[in-house]
């Protein structure tokens, strides 16, 4: 082959990779514009107030609002008894979302020109800004203890995914009366087994509050196995409880936890079943959602959670009886990360 064939191959190549190119900023640019015209038969979303405060407006849902339109990933709120019915948009935007007596967390991404960064904001009950810390990493889990003292969150600071194991979190833990900030529970004493535990792999994630506004239950991943920890903010402990616990949600009553469990011989992509876990008799039930589910449930009341799967325009909210009795509904169309108030 020539010189002069090859630099014309080489120029060919170069060209037909900057049309592709192009053509992929076109189409994620019209992808984008997409997302930002209403969709038909999509519920009505409209620019109002939103509040946190339990009992103002009645019972209602604030959440992540999923509805292609303006008001996409703002935070939203509708009626907990028409929770498909017309939506307020607060202009708050989160990618993960929290809130309990009258105070919210709120996982941002802050746009950048090379990549986008993200902070973790703490939230009034009119939704202003109270705080912001910067976050290491792509955010994925947020929640606000019962009284409303304690946050905390979980970001991914390596890997995309829970499903595979090739994966790194951080989870930061708040006390938002004092201002005291743990960067990472992986400085917290673990107790494992019985004896005093440490390791380079120490992952936590998924964290959830009791209402004494201390004790907490995680997950705990290390050796590549999962564990449910309970753990004190106080005495900045956790202590292994039993394996196979994954994003674990305490009842109102502090007696049982829904949690994600991989399932044997389920897809990998797809590894796991929601079960409840009586904390007295450490006797599980699974819950009847056949589907696997990637979230971080929220109890509804305390018979029923609520739970996100994909959907058409993102995500859709199901909910499930907690005994594993009943079937999964759908509660809402486009939504997550949702907090039941009033």
């Amino acid at each position: 082959m020539t010189l002069q064939r090859r630099i014309l191959i080489l120029v060919c190549a170069a060209a037909l990779l900057t049309v592709v190119g192009a053509l992929a900023v076109v189409r994620a640019s019209s992808r984008a514009e997409e997302k930002n015209r209403t969709q038909a038969g999509g519920p009505p979303v409209g620019r109002g107030e939103v509040s946190l405060d339990r009992g103002e407006g009645g019972a209602r849902i604030v959440f992540r609002n999923m509805a292609w339109g303006p008001h996409r990933d703002e935070l939203a709120t509708a009626a907990a008894t028409a929770p498909d019915g017309p939506r307020t948009a607060s202009g708050v935007s989160c990618l993960r979302f929290h809130a309990a007596a009258g105070t919210g967390i709120c996982l941002q991404a802050v746009k950048g020109g090379v990549q986008d960064a993200y902070r973790a904001v703490v939230l009034d009950a009119r939704l202003h800004e109270v705080s912001a810390r910067p976050l290491a990493g792509i955010p994925t889990r947020a929640r606000v203890s019962p009284g409303g003292r304690l946050a905390a969150w979980t970001v991914f600071v390596g890997g995309d995914s829970y499903a595979g194991t090739n994966f790194s979190t951080r989870t930061s833990l708040l006390d938002l009366r004092t201002g005291r900030f743990d960067a990472s529970l992986e400085e917290f004493a673990i107790r494992k087994d019985g004896k005093d535990y440490r390791n380079a792999d120490v992952n936590f994630w998924g964290v959830t509050f009791a209402a004494d506004e201390r004790t907490f239950y995680a997950t705990l991943a290390t050796g590549g196995r999962t564990h449910l920890v309970r753990g004190d903010a106080a005495e900045r402990t956790v202590t292994t409880l039993r394996e196979n616990v994954e994003c674990p949600s305490l009842s109102p009553d502090g007696t049982r936890l829904v949690f994600k469990k991989r399932v044997p011989g389920l897809s990998a992509d797809a590894p796991w079943r929601l079960y409840a876990l009586d904390l007295a008799s450490m006797r599980e039930t699974p819950l009847a959602e056949d589907r696997s589910v990637d979230d971080q449930v929220v109890w509804r009341d305390g018979r029923t959670v609520v739970y996100s799967l994909p959907g058409d325009f993102g995500s859709d909210l199901y909910t499930v009886p907690a005994d594993g009795t009943g079937a999964p509904v759908r509660l809402m169309a486009s939504a997550l990360a949702p907090a039941f108030l009033g």
